[in-house]
This record gives C-alpha cells, structure tokens and sequence, in this order.
C-alpha cells in the first residue's frame, strides 16, 4: 500500500507541475492604449496596469500612451487596420464615434461579481449605447474653474465661491490683466461649452444635431472672443495644433494666467507642476445660470481582441477598488465609484478648502455632456479655426459657420 500511495502521490505531483506549466504557457499579454499629458500620468497608469498582473500573475498588460488629440486621430487608422489594442480607453465626449468598436460586456458583467451599482449612473449610461455597457468608467465630473488662490489674495481680489456673478468673474479677469498676468485662457471647445451653457445658448439643435449657427451660440462665441480682442483678459491662442486646454493649463502653472477650466481629472498635473496654491470654483453665473458639464472616461474591450475575457478581468481591476482610490489620491480622477470620491477630496484636494462645496455646486448645476458621433472632428475643427477669431483675422461668427459646414460633411 506504502508503494502505491508513493506512486499516486508521484503522480499527483506530476500532474500539478504540467498543470502550473500549462498555466503559466497560456499567460496572455494585453495592449492598453491611453492618453497622457505628463510623466506622472503615465507613472499612474503604469501602477494601474501593475495592478492586473498583481491581482493575475498570468496577465500583463503593455501600455501604450498619445497625447489626447494624438489618441483620437490615431484610433480610426488603428481600427482601418485591424489593430486596435485589447483595452480602448475611452472618453464619453468622443465615445459616440467609436462605440461599434466595442465588445458588449454585460454578459461578462452579469457573469462577474462586479457591482454594477457602485458607479456613478449618469457615467455608466454616457458609456452605453442601445442598453448595452460598452464601457466601465473609472471617472467622472463637472468642468470647474481652478484659480490662482495666492495671486487672488496678492491683487485684493474676492475668491471665487458658488454664487458669484459674471460680473465679479469679469472684474477679477480685468484685475489681473493690470498685474501683468492674464485673467483666463479661453480654451475651446470644452471651457467654450460650459460660457455658452451658463449663457443659455445651445449647441446641438432638437434632434441632437450639431447647431453652431443659432442666434446665442454665436452671440456666446462673439462674447468669448471679445475676452481676447476687446477685454484684452485672455492671451491669444496660438494656431500650433496642440490642445487649446493644454495650453491653458502649461499657462495656468507657470503663473501666466489667473484662471482656467478644466475638469478634477487635470488636479494630478496641477499638483506636480504649480508653484503656487490651486484654487477651485464653479463656474461664474452667467444669464443661464452657472452651468457646468459633466464628462468621464473608461475602458472598453475592442471587438477584435482575441482574449476578450482576459480584457475584462483586466478592465475590472483598472476600475476596481484599489484602482479607484489609487487614482483619486494622486489627483488623476474624480472616481466613478461614489464611495471612493472622498479620497479625491481628503488626500488630491487637501488644504483646497474651497473643493468639496465647489464641487458640490457644480455637480448640483451640471448637465451631462452630450455630444455628436463626430465629436473628435468637431474639437478638433474649433482647435483649428478658433485662434483666427481670437487673432481677429475672421470674424466668430464666420468661424462658427466655417465648423458647422465641414463637420456636417
């Protein structure tokens, strides 16, 4: 019996040591693409993706990083060529356009002990479409405005706080700009978006159609301009093809300017780089009141990957627990999660006493940013002829109909 209990045990062993070499000969590597801004980005999500191999040794997960408006023009050339990554990171603006690219993930999800219900619902249905979950988010939030705290308290200027007006706004801007710094830089289309919403203008007509040719979208951009051309509060946006909202904010952190708009996702880069203390506030009420938009990102599965399953287990990880409060610590996202906001607000915000009741303010008054299939076309339209308005070589309203023609074809 001794001998045959040897024999059993030696081949038990046996068929362990084939079953761990069989396990580790089907270890799967995943691409991810994602965009960054900034070495400390890219430092995060690289943790990010640790996190999955942590949690599944058999997992790796090869980032692959763009610049924002670099991401966006590269995804459709990726999908022509059947190369898209495994994990398609993927913004609720610009999801529209690439939404039949994605694999379906609530068979996986009802499969899964993921708890659908612990994210934000106003982000997880901006990453849908038809009722079906093509994404899991791991942010979202309002546009708000960021200000320069010391350089307020220097000029004797009232802080921003909820409830202030376009004209404390507009006295603030004129202020600095006689303290040899800007007041804002008037970024498009995004920071655009939220002055012409606070206006009461609309950009997209009944039936959800871009409209960039009505009486108070143009009368809004006009107002814009004139921050540029007649306030003289705003420095003139260059025609460089770089993001119009990168630009503000590498103006913003050198002191350049007192304020700009930007969403809590950007306080990672705020952090690392301003020399000074970051402030935060809803926008200024405008006639429509103050109104901000609220937009978030996520990862998705591209339908062509061929481990699928591995991707999901992956994008679970991404957005999990561990993940969510990683990333609102170093400032890189407002969490999708509601429970783990607060670390965005105890760890990324600390000392911004003004955060939580700015944050409030705007998500109070948000409206969610809906958007055309061709919104990445559109952005990038207004990135490209909104500095000749701002340079007073066209007029807005021309500028306007310029958009709407070539992103209606």
């Amino acid at each position: 019996m001794s001998i045959m209990r040897a024999l059993r045990a030696g081949a038990a062993a046996t068929l362990l040591t084939l079953a761990s070499q069989g396990a580790h000969a089907e270890s799967v590597k995943l691409t991810w693409y994602m965009w960054a801004s900034s070495d400390v980005e890219v430092a995060a999500w690289k943790h990010v993706a640790g996190m999955v191999t942590a949690k599944y040794p058999d997992i790796t997960v090869e980032l692959q990083t763009s610049a924002f408006l670099e991401y966006w023009t590269k995804m459709p050339a990726l999908a022509a060529g059947g190369k898209l990554p495994d994990i398609v990171s993927l913004q609720s603006l610009r999801f529209p356009g690439v939404a039949p690219l994605m694999e379906p993930l609530d068979g996986r999800i009802a499969d899964s002990k993921l708890h659908i219900t612990s994210f934000d619902p106003s982000i997880l249905k901006a990453l849908s479409r038809q009722g079906k979950q093509l994404a899991l988010p791991y942010d979202f939030g309002p546009l708000v405005l960021y200000y320069n705290q010391d350089a307020f308290q220097k000029a004797g200027v009232m802080l921003p706080k909820p409830g202030w007006t376009e004209a404390e706004f507009n006295f603030a801007a004129k202020t600095f700009s006689k303290e040899g710094m800007f007041g804002i830089v008037p970024s498009v289309p995004d920071a655009f978006m939220v002055f012409a919403r606070s206006r009461g203008a609309r950009y997209l007509d009944d039936k959800g159609q871009l409209d960039l040719v009505n009486p108070g979208i143009k009368a809004a951009f006009a107002a814009y301009v004139e921050l540029v051309t007649v306030d003289k509060v705003s420095p003139l946006l260059p025609a460089s093809g770089t993001l119009s909202s990168t630009i503000a904010n590498g103006r913003f952190t050198s002191g350049g300017v007192a304020m700009y708009v930007d969403g809590p996702w950007q306080l990672i880069n705020l952090k690392k780089k301003a020399t000074f203390t970051v402030g935060i506030a809803p926008v200024p009420t405008r006639s429509g009141g103050s109104v901000s938009v609220t937009a978030g990102s996520g990862f998705g599965i591209a339908g062509t990957s061929k481990h699928k399953d591995e991707a999901f287990k992956a994008i679970t990880i991404m957005t999990g627990p561990e993940a969510e409060q990683y990333l609102a610590e170093n400032g890189r996202a407002f969490p999708a999660r509601s429970a783990f906001q607060t670390f965005w607000f105890q760890t990324a915000a600390q000392g911004m006493t003004d955060a939580p009741a700015a944050m409030a303010a705007a998500l109070k008054t948000a409206e969610p940013y809906v958007t055309t299939p061709n919104w990445a076309t559109v952005g990038a339209l207004f990135e490209q002829y909104a500095p000749l308005a701002f340079s007073g070589s066209e007029t807005p309203e021309k500028v306007l109909e310029t958009i709407q023609k070539l992103a209606s074809q």
